[in-house]
């Protein structure tokens, strides 16, 4: 719908008495195709469970959810596009921990939005470890032969999504860790950032389990270690950074939201369809599969969470001296 067709509404909506625009507003929506906003290329763990929580909330609300990727600077970028939308519910974004938690800290006043208060947060879709990876080629099968390469003439390179994500930040943990500097390689997304490890530019990555998961079962790549706190069910046989003298966690969290302002009733509505969509069993069942474990949250509960993480992770960020350079 154009800004013309959208003033039409508005300008229905105005004639009605008082007491019948709320249900008329609520009725009316959604009537057009709505935008969903992933801040990251296609192919990583981000586009992935966009697609997947899109066709679910097709189904629910009988429109078409679009999938829209504008990658750039840790995600901010398609995240600002959303946060300076109409909040009329017709544009959504895959808020994540890199770009509503971590790259607000390390990108500093680059970044033109709030990470809370410029969005009306839905709902919690997945959570999911880091696991990092590497060419089967590249000589690296653990994460004593990832410390000899770091401080072998030349050291090592480790992509990731960008800088800014989670991954980014692991690759800094674990240089501090090992005593020397590792070269953190960003890309605008997991997707190419895989393709570049598989075609041996860059020896290997830190990236999320959902968007590795394939790419390991195929042997394009090999798994060297599980950032999480056990071994995941999915993948018995990748031991944890903490099994190999590393005593790092490191999850990363993907969720929906859109502009501040939206209707609540808006809001309310996609947080029931999506967590609807979550409890089926085809959903369960695919994020099993990719390692991932689905959300449960209200959208204060969600709010709540995100103003933890925006706390929890500046003075990480700051301390790591992690930057976007």
């Amino acid at each position: 719908m154009g800004i013309v067709a959208r003033r039409s509404v508005m300008l229905g909506i105005g004639a009605l008495p008082l007491a019948g625009r709320s249900t008329y507003a609520q009725s009316a929506w959604p009537n057009q195709s709505i935008r969903l906003v992933v801040p990251f290329a296609p192919g990583g763990t981000t586009d992935l469970v966009a697609r997947l929580i899109g066709a679910g909330l097709q189904e629910k609300l009988g429109v078409s959810v679009v999938v829209e990727n504008r990658a750039g600077a840790g995600a901010t970028i398609g995240s600002e596009t959303v946060a300076r939308a109409a909040p009329d519910g017709y544009t959504l974004v895959m808020s994540n921990i890199a770009s509503h938690a971590i790259s607000p800290a390390v990108y500093g006043q680059k970044v033109r939005y709030d990470p809370v208060k410029d969005f009306a947060h839905i709902a919690l879709v997945v959570r999911n470890p880091t696991v990092w990876v590497a060419n089967p080629r590249a000589g690296i099968r653990n994460l004593a032969d990832v410390a000899a390469r770091a401080k072998a003439p030349g050291g090592l390179q480790v992509a990731t999504s960008g800088a800014g994500s989670s991954n980014h930040l692991l690759v800094v943990q674990m240089g501090r860790l090992i005593g020397t500097e590792i070269t953190h390689v960003p890309f605008r997304g997991a997707g190419p950032a895989m393709q570049a490890v598989i075609a041996g530019q860059v020896p290997m990555m830190s990236d999320s389990l959902p968007s590795a998961a394939a790419h390991i079962r195929q042997g394009s790549v090999v798994a060297v270690a599980m950032c999480s706190a056990q071994r995941h069910s999915a993948f018995p046989d990748v031991p944890t950074f903490r099994e190999q003298g590393f005593p790092i966690d490191s999850d990363s969290w993907f969720g929906l939201s859109a502009p501040a302002g939206t209707p609540a009733a808006i809001v309310e509505r996609l947080n029931r369809d999506v967590l609807a969509v979550l409890a089926t069993p085809e959903i369960r069942t695919r994020f099993a599969e990719l390692g991932g474990t689905p959300g449960d949250l209200s959208p204060a509960d969600y709010t709540s969470f995100i103003s933890r993480e925006v706390a929890n992770w500046a003075p990480l960020v700051q301390a790591a001296g992690a930057t976007a350079d």
